[in-house]
């Protein structure tokens, strides 16, 4: 959701660094305060108000040891990105791209499999075991790593304590639920309130994604390639889970980001299960504080392997193969590869949890937060982040799930399970080479 957002600025750094142009992927940060000739470094985002601040204060903390890198900040949007690395990836260069690029974890697979020379393996430059195991699945190929995984999009149960209350439950009642019970409690504080118990569009399959991966399942098999649809009971288990969500008369349907923000942001709805990322919109209603907690995600009932922890979005940062590439894996190894200094800022300054695990023991991951009743709300994702099982995702996400949508309302209108599933098997296997 938060990760279809806006715009992308263009970032130019001038680097000191003494990395020969023989030294590819070794360069790390064994080569810092050597000297050498200044190399621009240009890095491509979206949304100024997240991934663009975020490597800002990357570069003002690289900044502070290398004073004399200049760095200049332009804007594209994600959509631009994806254009722009595709057009010039296809001509076979990436001569004229950018030296760092920020992917969204659902497409990483896509470009790392479709160019496989056009991306820097990082080497020594980080250390893979230092983020979440998640991540790795998404940033890796051939058991090379490519990407410096970058924000959680760990989700959670955000939930209106007052509204539980009047109902007659706490929030200690929702800490080890599956989504049965969530229903259960969603009717009771629909009778005792009248408010929703959540709010959904019926054509946004981000709760499918969040419920198969809690499962450790996906669209697509291990291979990342062959579609999972008809056969894939975890992904049955989710489309039945949907209908009964549905059907029980606890839904706000919505249409669009804003009126989905409108349904808890005006006080409609009891309870907002979705990514971390979503906490900044929570909190902008002031007379709301103290309203709200945050507790895990529920899990599919009848699936043994479904735990409390899952994922919706998250991008991370890659250095694609031309000139400027060793100055760019020895920043990043030097700023969101190792500093976790710089992580405590990103989630205050911020609002980014990153998936670095050494930050987790940081201030701002510890603090109490008043506006969620003195919860250490951070740390709790942070925690939760750790237990995200590892799926791959794949090159197919989307296609696949535009097949899905339309599946999804077949069987909301009376279409049994079975049949929509195996439509969708049919079409994916012939539309997906």
């Amino acid at each position: 959701m938060k990760k279809k957002a806006s715009a992308l600025l263009l970032a130019g750094f001038m680097l000191l660094t003494a990395c020969s142009s023989n030294s590819n992927n070794q360069a790390n940060t064994a080569n810092e305060g050597k000297t050498g000739a200044p190399k621009e470094i240009t890095v491509w985002a979206w949304d100024k108000n997240f991934n663009i601040a975020a490597m800002n204060l990357a570069k003002d903390a690289y900044v502070k040891e290398h004073p004399d890198a200049k760095i200049n900040v332009v804007e594209y949007a994600q959509d631009d990105i994806i254009q722009k690395l595709n057009t010039g990836l296809n001509s076979g260069t990436a001569s004229g791209l950018p030296n760092i690029v920020l992917i969204e974890d659902y497409r990483a697979q896509s470009f790392l499999q479709t160019y496989p020379d056009s991306f820097q393996e990082l080497g020594d430059a980080i250390k893979p075991a230092d983020f979440a195991d998640y991540k790795i699945g998404t940033t890796s190929f051939n058991g090379k790593q490519y990407g410096v995984p970058f924000d959680s999009g760990v989700v959670g149960l955000y939930v209106r304590t007052d509204y539980l209350q009047e109902a007659g439950y706490k929030v200690d009642d929702l800490q080890d639920i599956d989504w049965q019970k969530y229903i259960e409690i969603g009717k009771a504080v629909k009778a005792k309130t009248g408010k929703d118990m959540l709010t959904q569009d019926p054509n946004d399959l981000g709760l499918i994604r969040m419920m198969i991966q809690s499962a450790g399942s996906w669209y697509l098999k291990s291979d990342g390639k062959t579609p999972d649809l008809k056969d894939n009971t975890v992904l049955k288990e989710a489309f039945e889970t949907y209908k009964e969500l549905m059907n029980a008369n606890i839904v706000k349907v919505n249409s669009d980001w804003s009126s989905f923000l409108a349904g808890f942001n005006s006080g409609d709805v009891a309870s907002v299960p979705t990514g971390n990322w979503i906490t900044p919109s929570i909190k902008s209603v002031a007379d709301q504080s103290g309203k709200w907690a945050v507790v895990p995600f529920p899990k599919l009932k009848n699936v043994a392997n479904s735990v409390h922890a899952s994922n919706l979005g998250g991008s991370s940062w890659y250095v694609l193969n031309n000139d400027g590439k060793e100055a760019a894996i020895q920043f990043l190894a030097a700023t969101l590869g190792s500093d976790t200094d710089l992580y405590q800022k990103l989630v205050t300054d911020v609002g980014v949890i990153g998936t670095y695990k050494p930050a987790a023991e940081g201030k701002a991951y510890t603090a109490a937060d008043d506006y969620f009743g003195g919860q250490k709300v951070i740390s709790d994702f942070a925690k939760w982040t750790a237990e995200i099982p590892k799926v791959n995702y794949g090159m197919h996400t989307y296609a696949i799930e535009d097949i899905l949508k339309v599946e999804m309302q077949n069987f909301l209108n009376g279409t049994s399970v079975d049949k929509a599933l195996g439509d969708a098997q049919s079409q994916a296997e012939s539309q997906i080479q």
